[in-house]
């Protein structure tokens, strides 16, 4: 008599199976890889990205590519890596199609930035900062330009991103590279409110200086000494003093036009010092204030009490 086979497994493990995931695969962060004529601006242009919170690498021989990508892919935080790559490499250099090609084969997504200049804008910037040229060898700065434009004439046609820097400041070139690259959330100017005390003297990395010492001060009442200007019945005890919210109205407005000139400028950072005696009522509740009217505007705004426990 046959005898049925014996059961290897317990029941319902096949069920289990078919009911599993797969795990999720790291996803492959965004990868730009910058390069052009020596001189052009890629140095700035690397600058700009760390500020727009990329991972920077610069000088980068080809083949450590795939395996900074790789690594990076490996449940890293980091979504953004740039990376430098140019004739500084030597003979390095060579190896940039190779290596394209097979970030290509892997289904590595990348983008090029090509920074290029004229032959008269290179030439002007290296004799200003009185370095040869990588390549010049013993020849002049334009043997070494033109022998550059060789190598990199292949890498030029294939760039995502061109961008001739010759009529252009390094804050021009941060507004192009800021415009291509960067999305609205890092375009946005962070604002920083710091309440302090006067008497422990004006933040050092103050961008505005704002003196609420007109308004009464709440030390004085007995029931709002111990508080803070976190607690509500200080905050509404300041904000109801005559001219207090006329005042976070009017300054708030007054700011807008030198927010968006900061934004202008490349300065991506503001920070506004918002003084009372202490630090620990009226400034307080009043950088809050202004906190607030600001972040209805739009603006990103983080908000920190430098000198509350010092009393």
């Amino acid at each position: 008599m046959n005898e049925p086979s014996p059961t290897t497994a317990p029941s319902g493990i096949a069920a289990i199976d078919a009911s599993a995931t797969t795990p999720a695969e790291d996803p492959q962060p965004e990868v730009l890889i910058i390069t052009g004529m020596s001189g052009a601006g890629r140095s700035r242009a690397a600058a700009v990205l760390e500020d727009l919170d990329w991972y920077v690498v610069d000088n980068l021989p080809p083949m450590m590519l795939v395996p900074l990508v790789d690594l990076m892919s490996k449940g890293s935080t980091i979504e953004r890596v740039a990376a430098v790559v140019d004739v500084r490499g030597r003979e390095f250099f060579s190896e940039l199609d190779k290596v394209l090609a097979h970030m290509s084969e892997r289904d590595v997504a990348y983008r090029i930035l090509f920074l290029d200049a004229s032959d008269e804008a290179l030439v002007r910037r290296f004799e200003q900062v009185r370095r040869p040229h990588p390549l010049q060898g013993d020849g002049r700065i334009l043997d070494g330009i033109g022998a550059e434009r060789s190598l990199l004439a292949t890498i030029k046609e294939r760039a995502d991103i061109s961008i001739d820097t010759s009529d252009l400041s390094v804050h021009d070139l941060s507004r192009e590279i800021r415009r291509s690259l960067a999305d609205a959330s890092q375009e946005a100017l962070r604002i920083t409110l710091v309440s302090f005390g006067f008497k422990y003297g004006i933040p050092l990395d103050a961008d505005h200086v704002v003196d609420v010492r007109f308004l009464a001060n709440p030390y004085w009442i007995t029931e709002l000494r111990h508080l803070t200007g976190h607690d509500e019945p200080v905050r509404e005890y300041v904000l109801a003093r005559p001219g207090a919210l006329d005042f976070v109205e009017r300054y708030t407005s007054a700011l807008e036009p030198v927010l968006a000139g900061y934004l202008d400028e490349e300065k991506r950072y503001a920070t506004i010092a918002v003084g009372c005696t202490g630090g620990k009522h009226r400034s307080v509740a009043m950088a809050e204030a202004i906190a607030e009217r600001l972040r209805a505007a739009g603006h990103r705004v983080r908000v920190t009490a430098r000198d509350l426990g010092r009393e």
